[in-house]
This record gives structure tokens, C-alpha cells and sequence, in this order.
């Protein structure tokens, strides 16, 4: 495409702090959440006559760490299609060269809110065990291309008002694990396992644990394990659940083992006291699900040692979740990772920037009048596109290490089952 035919398809708008450059197709552009990787607006794509967010990736390439999230991000959003993963519906940048190449936009589905305003309703034991299979379906999905997130958040799932959810990023990188010992830096950390925590190797069951975190709060209305730090999240843990055993303790590395083991021990509360009945909805007559077996499925989820701790198979099958078991769901195609040594790939940035430039270009490529050729029917297919306004209560499919989405009220949750 020629220079001056490339320059006209784009208009620049000042949203905030920053500048947003983009393809005229999409208007009506409006902040709806801000963090450490960019800025994302809710928008109207005149093409595909829907609402979407699009996400700014501020100069991705401007470190190492910056520029292989960027592209691990990229990558895998390109290749997963699962109904509860977000999804990718187009990538540009105004930039015409690998040379003057600054920004990203990453273009996604519009959803209604994140878990963490969720996390505020009174949910019914429908909704809330609705919500939980649709999480362990998404893991599921993850972990068939052998993508283990380690990092799932409530500010990383997002949710419309049908009761749809969608898990918004890709979690930890392989290299990306630090551990009890290593320097904190700003980050949520309560949803983290224990072997995440300490150091340690991990299974697919660590992101039980996560979801485990997840219920709790929505049981309780507060986080579970509010930590400040490395140190201060294992202390939180083991108060409420009790020091580890020996045989947890062997597993650990020599220098963790010794702080760990000199921690004061705690005796831990039993989860009737932790989850009374009290915390939960009244019983359903229509599904028979009870808060017993919410507490039974907590129990299974938030154990310290990951060889005794449920695994994501197991928790379909749970009776608190299976009332909603659809094989199509669970089992869905897993994804085609093309890249696999993505985790272990390590590069300059100019590298990495070229890398980048490289899967934008290819997304170009494969662009033909504005739409995706190829793309799945069942992209996106949950997302309304009722109304050409953006809703302004929209929570954006974005990914954070702050947290700082901008806050907004979610409406009635309505259970589409």
C-alpha cells in the first residue's frame, strides 16, 4: 500500500494522555481503562457493525520484558478460539515501516464488566457456579496448547450481562516466574499459588488454586490472601490455612525451606469457619446446588500442596460445576501454537521489534477489505452489537499488572442457562 493511500485510511484523536491513531472504520472512541501496557477505548467498528475495545500498546518494544509480553500476547491471541477467551478481531499499526514503527493496536470484543465489579452483586449459586464453569473451561482450553497461566486475576475476566465470561490475557510467562526470595515489584499477587509463590516447579492444577482465590472472594466480598508481598502473601496463606506439612516443606529449595520453616506454625481454620453458611446464597431447588457443595469445591481447590489440590479435569466434574457440562465446551479443539518455543525465546529488542512488526504485517496480509479471511463463525459471537453507542459502562478486554481499569458499574447479571 502506497504512503499517501495508507496516510488517509487513519485519523489521530486525543484520548487522555495519549494520542490513539486509527483506522477510520472505527469511531466514537472513548477511555474506558488504563494500565501498565497501554490505554484501551471502547469504539464502533463500522465494518463489522459492532462495539469493540481497542487497546493501545504504547512503543511495546521499549524493553526486553515490555517487548516479549507484547509478542507472546500477540501470538497467542492470533491462535486461541475458544468461546471463553477473549477474542482478537483485528491488529495495526499506523506506522508505515519497520523503521518508524511505535504503537500497536490491538483490537478485541467488548465486554460489559470485570470480575472485579462482579465480585460486588449478590450472585445466586447459578451465577456464581455458571461463572466458575466457564473460567475452567477457558483453563482447560489454555492448557491444551500448553499454555499454563499462573497469574488469573478478577481483573483479567471479564463478563456481559448474559452471564458470558472470557478470560482476557496469557498469564506468566515461563521465564517470567519469580519467587518468596526475589525483589517485589508492583503487582497482584493474591490470586498466586503457593508453588508460584515460593519458587517452585508447577503443574496445570496452579491455576486451581487461582480460581479457587476467585470463588472465595465472590463468596466473601473481599480477597482471601490480601498480601503486600512475597512474604506477606505466604504469611497470609498459611494463617488461614495452616503450615504446610514435612513432606510440603522437602519440596521447597534449601533457602526458601529455611525461612519458610522458621516462620511461627499456624494450626489454620477449618472451612466451615472460613465459608460459614452464612456467606452463601440460599440453596437452588432448580440446579439442587447447595452451599455445602460450594464449600466441598473450595476445600478441593485451595490446597497448599499442588499434588493434593483438585485438578481442572476433576473440577468440571465437581457436582457444584458439572450441572452446566457441555463436551463442546470442555473438550473444544485445543489451539495450534505455531510458535513452539514461544516461553524460552529470548532476544534483543530490536529483535523482538521486528518480531512484533513482523506478526502486525502478517495480520495485514491476511486482512482483506477490513475483515479477517478465515475467521471463525464463533468469533464473537457472544458480544452484542445492539446499539452503535458505545456502552458507557463497558469494561475493556484488557490485560494489567496494576490493575488500575478504570471502575464501573455492571448491571443485572442475567444467567443464560
Amino acid at each position: 500500500m502506497n504512503r499517501n493511500k495508507r496516510e488517509k485510511e487513519y485519523y489521530s484523536i486525543d484520548v487522555g494522555d495519549s494520542t490513539f491513531t486509527v483506522l477510520k472504520r472505527y469511531q466514537n472512541l472513548r477511555p474506558i481503562g488504563s494500565g501498565a501496557q497501554g490505554i484501551v477505548c471502547s469504539a464502533y467498528d463500522h465494518v463489522l457493525e459492532r462495539n469493540v475495545a481497542i487497546k493501545k500498546l504504547s512503543r511495546p518494544f521499549q524493553n526486553q520484558t515490555h517487548a516479549k509480553r507484547a509478542y507472546r500476547e500477540l501470538v497467542l491471541m492470533k491462535c486461541v478460539n475458544h468461546k471463553n477467551i477473549i477474542g482478537l478481531l483485528h491488529v495495526f499499526t499506523p506506522q508505515k515501516t519497520l523503521e518508524e514503527f511505535q504503537d500497536m493496536y490491538l483490537v478485541m470484543e467488548l465486554m460489559d464488566a470485570n470480575l472485579c465489579q462482579v465480585i460486588q452483586m449478590e450472585l445466586d449459586h447459578e451465577r456464581l457456579s455458571y461463572l466458575l464453569y466457564q473460567t475452567l473451561c477457558g483453563i482447560k482450553h489454555l492448557h491444551a496448547a500448553g499454555i499454563i497461566h499462573r497469574d488469573l486475576k478478577p481483573s483479567n475476566i471479564v463478563v456481559k450481562s448474559d452471564c458470558t465470561l472470557k478470560i482476557l490475557d496469557f498469564g506468566l510467562a515461563r521465564t517470567a516466574a519469580t519467587g518468596l526470595l526475589m525483589t517485589p515489584y508492583v503487582v497482584t499477587r493474591y490470586y498466586r499459588a503457593p508453588e508460584v509463590i515460593l519458587g517452585m516447579g508447577y503443574q496445570a492444577n496452579v491455576d486451581v488454586w487461582s480460581v479457587g482465590c476467585i470463588m472465595a472472594e465472590m463468596v466473601r466480598g473481599s480477597v482471601l490472601f490480601p498480601g503486600t508481598d512475597h512474604i506477606d502473601q505466604w504469611n497470609k496463606v498459611i494463617e488461614q490455612l495452616g503450615t504446610p506439612s514435612q513432606e510440603f516443606m522437602l519440596k521447597l529449595n534449601q533457602s526458601v525451606r529455611t525461612y519458610v520453616e522458621n516462620r511461627p506454625r499456624y494450626a489454620g481454620y477449618s472451612f466451615e469457619k472460613l465459608f460459614p453458611d452464612v456467606l452463601f446464597p440460599a440453596d437452588s431447588d432448580h440446579n439442587k446446588l447447595k452451599a455445602s457443595q460450594a464449600r466441598d469445591l473450595l476445600s478441593k481447590m485451595l490446597v497448599i500442596d499442588a499434588s493434593k489440590r483438585i485438578s481442572v479435569d476433576e473440577a468440571l466434574q465437581h457436582p457444584y460445576i458439572n450441572v452446566w457440562f457441555d463436551p463442546a465446551e470442555v473438550e473444544a479443539p485445543p489451539p495450534a501454537i505455531s510458535d513452539k518455543q514461544l516461553d524460552e525465546r529470548e532476544h534483543t529488542v530490536d529483535e523482538w521489534k521486528e518480531l512484533i512488526y513482523q506478526e502486525v504485517m502478517d495480520w495485514e496480509e491476511r486482512t482483506k477489505n477490513g475483515v479477517v479471511r478465515g475467521q471463525p463463525a464463533s468469533l464473537g459471537a457472544a458480544v452484542s452489537n445492539d446499539s452503535h453507542e458505545s456502552s458507557s459502562n463497558a469494561v475493556s478486554s484488557m490485560s494489567t499488572d496494576t490493575d488500575s481499569s478504570q471502575e464501573t458499574s455492571a448491571g443485572p447479571l442475567r444467567c443464560c442457562r
